[in-house]
């Protein structure tokens, strides 16, 4: 095993933020993981790096998760259960499915990262989180070097959240998510306004699983920068939840203030309308600010450090607090 010293990690995160790995190793299969685990135990992963904000140096050993491969485990008429190992691209392998007609993540096209992370934050877009589709995910647990199998239920999956984040955060390793994907009768999810009009600008009535990845990269191009020009790592907060009574006071002063409803007494406000009313929007500080086109991503346009990040994430909550009474929750994982 090749462990490398003092390694930018500028091309390991989306923001592209340059901080140094003091050593750094690559692993591309299981059981070098189990190998290199039974001498290093005090280590920082990285995979796609994409939900990332690296604010100093990495004194530890980062090991960066490169194992890839794509096996369907068994299928019937109707259904295709499918196993991916947590090197893969996230998005090449939504791509992969909807060639193959495999339904049920063409929502979340485009979306940055690795499939191994994609649990761990239950990323959703467009009325769609991946947990509905996960039957299990496949973790090393680094103190025993063992494979353990966590069911859908077992993961406790939330909004933006799960088990990975909470109470086994930093005590396993996700090697490989299982899932659950449909090869006819699929559930199409259109709901959202912004794909029921990309569609309808296209002439589709009736789509089929391409039209509708398709309308989700137009639309998330139209409004994400693309990570390779501009340094950024998607959504960077939560869309809030507030009781009914505090959005019932909010749309008195902003009766445009737009909603979904979660339940009955719980009201999703986006965190992007509230950052741009705020004033946010496009605000640029040097190398860096937020975005012009969404209020909702942070990003480096070149040499910005990560606490430059954090500090203008610190300053947007205090404004937000202040302005609306809400406490905005960052979505990345600040290091």
């Amino acid at each position: 095993m090749n462990i490398e010293e003092n390694i930018s990690l500028k091309n390991y995160n989306t923001f592209g933020i340059d901080v140094t790995a003091k050593r750094f190793i690559s692993i591309d299969s299981v059981y070098q993981l189990q190998e290199l685990l039974k001498v290093e135990k005090d280590i920082f992963l990285i995979s796609g790096g994409s939900n990332m904000l690296l604010t100093k140096d990495i004194e530890k050993l980062v090991v960066h998760i490169d194992i890839k491969g794509v096996s369907i485990d068994h299928e019937n008429e109707n259904e295709v259960f499918l196993t991916v190992n947590a090197g893969e691209n996230w998005h090449e392998f939504v791509l992969w499915c909807v060639d193959n007609n495999y339904g049920g993540l063409e929502n979340l096209s485009l979306i940055p990262g690795n499939v191994g992370t994609c649990p761990i934050q239950n990323i959703g877009a467009y009325g769609v989180e991946v947990k509905d589709t996960i039957t299990k995910v496949e973790a090393l647990h680094i103190e025993t070097g063992k494979l353990v199998h966590f069911s859908n239920e077992e993961c406790k999956f939330g909004y933006r959240n799960s088990i990975f984040k909470n109470e086994v955060k930093g005590k396993y390793i996700i090697t490989s998510v299982s899932f659950k994907l449909t090869k006819q009768n699929h559930n199409f999810n259109t709901s959202y306004g912004a794909i029921e009009t990309e569609l309808t600008s296209k002439n589709i009535a009736k789509p089929n699983l391409k039209n509708i990845s398709d309308a989700v990269i137009a639309i998330r191009k139209s409004k994400l920068p693309n990570p390779k020009e501009i340094g950024n790592s998607g959504s960077f907060f939560k869309n809030p939840v507030i009781t009914k009574a505090h959005f019932l006071t909010l749309q008195k002063t902003y009766p445009e203030i737009p909603s979904y409803i979660v339940s009955e007494n719980q009201v999703k406000v986006p965190a992007g309308w509230l950052i741009e009313k705020a004033g946010f929007k496009g605000k640029r500080f040097g190398d860096f600010g937020v975005h012009k086109k969404q209020a909702l991503v942070l990003v480096n346009y070149n040499n910005a450090t990560g606490k430059d990040i954090y500090n203008l994430a610190e300053t947007i909550q205090k404004e937000i607090k202040s302005k609306f009474d809400i406490k905005l929750e960052i979505e990345v994982n600040v290091i």
